[in-house]
């Protein structure tokens, strides 16, 4: 696979763009759940002004009064040269993909193509919390296979995992994570065929959320899971959402492998009418023409991961954190604090910093936080700053 590099000319750190002040003007749920000093770092929301080419693609259709039901491939066909481009993958094929309205929801009914009522979904914990949340409301059996402790998969517990879960000849699938949320490790491409070959031998079905797979850290190369060899019966979520800041414009793509076409095609034709026809413009601006954007973006994140890790050597040592492969998130293990309580909850009255509980994060997440590293490097400073004297 041939690999584009990261090139950054012309373009400004969108991470240092927006001021404060005017981030509290903003409406959505990051910057009003929490009272005004509270210092907002936990959900997935970027603290960027959106890249102008999808600025100009969203106000050019709205100046036309293009606002109706989306149609067409023009998306499909925007992820596939990307992802040819960026990862050097050029099997995404544009008739083996379907819109959906989001990853979750796209999560959803792949599972539904490829399980039943009642059938064990596998998730490697701690792991991002609405698949817990979707799988029960789906009417699925959640099966922990917890991480290692390098935070990476332990293909013992993932062997057992399958195994008792494909027992009596179940349908079963496995909920992967990749790059996995919270702890930022990109599988390799030995970890994705060692995955393929379980789910062959025990018949279980592979759904993989790849939302998070175009921000990798400078020098690691995210693999997608269709192409490894076992994975052609697989089924994938993407999106430009975590990407590009987009997620109140709701478009995502299912893609199927080679083998798995005919599972796609079985996805009732009503699924395609819940993505905005505005998000479907976005995310195709933001693919076709916001990579110079998102490589300014990547280049903020690796100099905030370096500001992160030295802040809490210098002010919380007793914190340990794996500077993560790929995300904008960082994974805190509070746990050589000794704190008697979950250190959200310390740091939020205390501190008055929000971050997110590990405890919804499955197995393994207590005494854990999740820090949200989108935002400008004296926001993460004044951060830490918050958390070190919650703990005097």
């Amino acid at each position: 696979m041939t690999r584009i590099p990261h090139d950054t000319s012309g373009e400004p750190n969108p991470l240092r763009a927006l001021s404060l002040d005017r981030l509290r003007r903003r409406t959505s749920m990051k910057w009003r759940t929490y009272p005004a000093d509270v210092l907002p770092l936990w959900v997935a929301e970027m603290d960027v002004p959106l890249a102008e080419p999808i600025v100009r693609a969203v106000t050019d259709a709205l100046a036309l009064g293009d606002t109706g039901y989306p149609a067409g491939t023009a998306y499909a066909e925007a992820l596939a040269a990307f992802a040819d481009k960026r990862w050097g993958w050029d099997g995404l094929a544009v008739e083996r993909t379907a819109i959906v309205p989001d990853v979750m929801l796209g999560v959803v009914e792949m599972l539904k193509l490829v399980t039943g009522h009642g059938d064990p979904v596998v998730v490697n914990s701690p792991v991002y919390p609405p698949f817990f949340q979707f799988i029960a409301h789906m009417d699925r059996q959640v099966v922990e296979a917890p991480l290692g402790a390098d935070g990476r998969i332990d293909f013992g517990t993932l062997q057992e995992a399958f195994e008792r879960s494909a027992a009596g000849g179940r349908r079963a699938a496995y909920l992967l994570c990749s790059p996995h949320n919270p702890t930022g490790v990109v599988h390799t491409a030995g970890d994705l065929a060692a995955v393929a070959a379980l789910a062959e031998r025990y018949g279980v079905r592979v759904v993989v959320d790849e939302i998070h797979a175009p921000l990798t850290a400078s020098g690691v190369d995210f693999v997608p899971y269709l192409s490894v060899p076992g994975g052609e019966n697989g089924l994938s979520l993407m999106s430009a959402s975590k990407a590009w800041n987009l997620a109140g414009l709701k478009a995502a793509l299912a893609i199927a492998g080679p083998q798995a076409a005919a599972d796609l095609a079985r996805l009732p034709e009503e699924v395609g009418h819940g993505p905005s026809h505005i998000g479907v413009i976005a995310h195709t601006a933001a693919l076709t023409e916001g990579t110079p954007w998102l490589d300014a973006l990547l280049a903020g994140l690796d100099d905030n991961r370096r500001l992160l890790s030295d802040l809490l050597a210098e002010h919380l040592p007793a914190i340990t954190c794996r500077p993560g492969q790929a995300t904008y998130l960082a994974w805190l293990d509070c746990r050589a604090l000794g704190l008697d309580q979950d250190p959200a909850d310390v740091f939020l009255d205390r501190g008055r910093v929000a971050l997110n509980s590990g405890i919804p994060f499955g197995t393994g997440g207590a005494g854990h936080v999740r820090l949200n590293l989108a935002t400008s490097p004296e926001v993460i400073t004044e951060g830490v700053r918050r958390m070190a004297a919650a703990l005097r």
